[in-house]
């Protein structure tokens, strides 16, 4: 089923996924439009305003420079060859999977598709959501039968937010067909503009292959998270430790402990599998375990910055804490689930004089209830005059053994800084 169009793709949610899928498929000559139903968004995306943390001003004015225009008109969805989904897959206020907005974008498209077309999801959910949602909803609204009247496929992104070196181009696309000639169109439209696409025998393949890659990251990240603590009571340098079994050539892979894990994937899609493998009757434990450990980190930290502050004769209520990095990881604008929410939150409760500094954050919003912190302007000053400086994120703008020199204490939780005032995690 080839299918004439005036449209190669239609990108479907033009947030952190979709902008740089728009970027990639764009640069390549494709015509792509992109699909929002948030009207700010795309009169943003349309005035070339930076709102994904991967596309630059310049990009952005080469992406609209190229044709790309964003609408919230379902319409463009009856001319375009392909539809790809890239909407959130939040959880649910009890933690299980909120497939809404997959739902609901599927039940827009579903009138306006026609024979030949290709609808292929990249947001993260649990095997089985392609074949079991996506697919009969597709169905229900267009009166067409996936794999036999349209194609169906799944194709997880693999979005690495400031990662200079890997991009929608050259990281391989794993992709899963409803059927052979539904993996067959998927593949076929990735190769247009990825390096690489890795075929897999179906949908629940792929979708599986996603969470297997972020559930191994949670695991291996709690483990180190747990080193860390009682590494610190038996007097252990866990950093020294680790450095040292990453020289073994074969068997082993670095990872390292943090203040807790954030973002959009690691706290987010385990839960997703754990959901599915408990609709089975079955625990998961180990996973569920690891969430817990991770959970646990912005405590304590809470708990080794009052004792630092405890050693040098200062309590915590009244000290300033001053917060450096707010983000998720380093070098991106993103916040969500960051833990530096959940440690502001704790050195609140003690009564911390809290400040921070983030050279992408103008304004934190830590707390829903608390009054929004203004960025701190002079860096070096705001290092001074702290009683306790709290390394979350090592953004590359930080000149860390300016500030590690300056500084009375510092609670490094990142392994980056040295210095006589400073104490790794």
């Amino acid at each position: 089923m080839v299918r004439d169009s005036a449209c190669d793709v239609v990108v479907v949610g033009l947030g952190y996924v979709g902008l740089p899928l728009c970027a990639a498929a764009s640069q390549t000559g494709l015509a792509v439009v992109g699909l929002d139903v948030d009207p700010d968004r795309v009169r943003a995306v349309n005035a070339g305003e930076v709102v994904a943390d991967d596309l630059s001003a310049a990009a952005m004015g080469e992406l609209l420079g190229a044709g790309f225009e964003a609408t919230t008109d379902h319409a463009v969805i009856e001319s375009a060859q392909a539809v790809v989904l890239c909407v959130p897959t939040p959880l649910s206020d009890g933690g299980g999977p909120d497939l809404a907005n997959v739902r609901a974008a599927a039940r827009a498209i579903a009138p306006r598709l026609g024979r030949g077309q290709l609808v292929v999801l990249e947001s993260t959910s649990y095997p089985g959501t392609t074949d079991e949602v996506l697919a009969p909803t597709l169905e229900a609204g267009s009166g067409l039968r996936a794999g036999t009247d349209f194609h169906v496929a799944y194709s997880p992104e693999r979005i690495d937010p400031g990662n200079p070196v890997w991009g929608v181009a050259n990281t391989p696309k794993v992709v899963g067909g409803l059927t052979a000639a539904c993996g067959r169109a998927a593949a076929d439209l990735y190769r247009r503009f990825v390096a690489r696409v890795v075929a897999t025998a179906g949908p629940r393949e792929a979708e599986m292959a996603k969470l297997l890659e972020n559930t191994y990251r949670h695991v291996n990240i709690a483990l180190v998270n747990e080193m860390a603590v009682f590494c610190d009571e038996l007097g252990v340098d866990l950093w020294a430790a680790i450095a040292a079994a990453a020289t073994k050539p074969f068997g082993y892979q670095a990872f390292y402990p943090g203040p807790g894990v954030g973002g959009h994937c690691i706290p987010i899609d385990p839960n997703y599998l754990g959901y599915k493998v408990r609709t089975l009757g079955y625990p998961f434990r180990f996973v569920e375990l690891a969430g817990e450990i991770n959970q646990r980190m912005p405590g304590y930290v809470c708990q080794r910055i009052a004792r630092l502050l405890n050693d040098a004769k200062k309590p915590v209520n009244g000290s300033r804490v001053l917060l450096l990095g707010v983000t998720y990881k380093p070098d991106v604008a993103d916040e969500r689930q960051s833990p530096a929410i959940e440690l502001a939150r704790r050195l609140d409760e003690l009564g911390a004089d809290l400040a921070y500094h983030d050279p992408f954050v103008a304004e934190w919003g830590w707390a829903p209830t608390a009054r929004p912190l203004a960025r701190e302007a002079d860096l070096d000053r705001a290092v001074a005059d702290a009683d306790c400086v709290v390394l979350l994120q090592a953004h590359a703008a930080y000149d860390l053994a300016r500030l590690a020199a300056t500084a009375a204490l510092v609670l490094d939780t990142r392994g980056a800084m040295d210095g006589a005032t400073v104490e790794r995690l």
